[in-house]
């Protein structure tokens, strides 16, 4: 007879624990959370703030929050789909876009805090890290937290994470895992022109001209729109970047105009009394119209007497 070594015994079940709900429902890393989150006791009500980075298929979330004894309180945010308010209508979820999202989340921070910190102005690549003025206030400081999100070299997250620290935000990092960073030797290189050229969209420019010489149709198929925009080109795509950024250290806090359509696309101005209903949904007619919707019925089908009809026109 085979021996079988039983694993799970009743002892076992006994003691089985399922993991926390958004554990299991792949949302929240709560090992690192816990890092991100924990404060030493000499400061207490001290707020350890963090730089969540999310992403959608359609969208890049950046936000600032501190964790309170019940829940976590959203101190600013900044959105990927509120990039066209300041030139940028297309790629709303590549790495330059990624970048743009952090610097918008950055000088939002700043203006909203009145801290005067420029950043990195310029973007050439190179790793920055703010330096605290010692006769003002301290640079806003975070800790990123991507979630269960994967930090492999070149990820986008990393993206969010260059555009805050360019726009002024003090978040701890090593250039370790930015495009371009490989290792030689023992030690990690950062490659700053490669890390340039995917903040600047350099990176979709050169797929775009590899997919034109090899495939004339997928290329006019897939970047239809950005030709129509007249984005055809590594150039063209920097000069939209530049624009985009300094639009964005121009004004953060850009409000959404009257014109754009909401959720529902049927914004006009103002806020509309109430949204029309769905199309499955049987919309409340009075007394008075469903007395003339029988009335109509029966006539439709050939009745020869009708309802009484009383001096105000309703059906009695």
């Amino acid at each position: 007879m085979v021996f079988v070594k039983v694993v799970k015994n009743v002892a076992y079940f006994k003691r089985f624990q399922v993991k926390y709900k958004r554990r299991r429902e792949c949302k929240t890393d709560y090992y690192a959370r816990r890092r991100l989150v924990i404060q030493d006791k000499n400061k207490y009500k001290t707020p350890k703030y963090r730089f969540v980075v999310r992403f959608t298929n359609r969208d890049i979330i950046c936000q600032i929050f501190a964790a309170d004894l019940t829940h976590d309180v959203c101190i600013a945010a900044a959105y990927a789909h509120e990039l066209p308010r300041y030139g940028l209508k297309l790629g709303l979820t590549n790495y330059a876009a990624a970048y743009c999202t952090g610097l918008l989340l950055a000088r939002r921070v700043n203006a909203k805090f009145n801290l005067d910190y420029a950043g990195q102005e310029e973007v050439d690549g190179e790793d920055y890290n703010v330096e605290a003025d010692p006769e003002g206030n301290a640079p806003f400081r975070a800790l990123l937290d991507v979630g269960l999100h994967r930090t492999t070299t070149g990820a986008k997250v990393f993206g969010c994470l260059k555009g805050a620290t360019d726009g002024g935000l003090d978040v701890p990092h090593n250039t370790r895992r930015f495009p371009g960073s490989h290792k030689e030797e023992k030690d990690y290189v950062d490659d700053a022109e490669t890390h340039r050229k995917y903040i600047m969209g350099g990176h979709v420019g050169e797929y775009m001209q590899s997919l034109k010489d090899n495939d004339e149709e997928a290329y006019g198929r897939q970047f239809k729109c950005w030709i129509e925009a007249g984005l055809e080109d590594e150039d063209s795509l920097e000069e939209l970047y530049t624009g985009v950024h300094k639009a964005i250290r121009a004004n953060p806090t850009l409000k959404r105009a009257d014109s754009q359509k909401g959720h529902f696309g049927i914004r006009k101005g103002k806020k509309p009394e109430s949204f029309p209903a769905k199309q499955w949904m049987r919309q409340k007619i009075s007394l008075k119209q469903r007395k003339a919707r029988i009335k109509q019925k029966l006539l439709a089908q050939g009745a020869t007497t009708l309802p009484a009809v009383g001096p105000d026109g309703v059906i009695v």
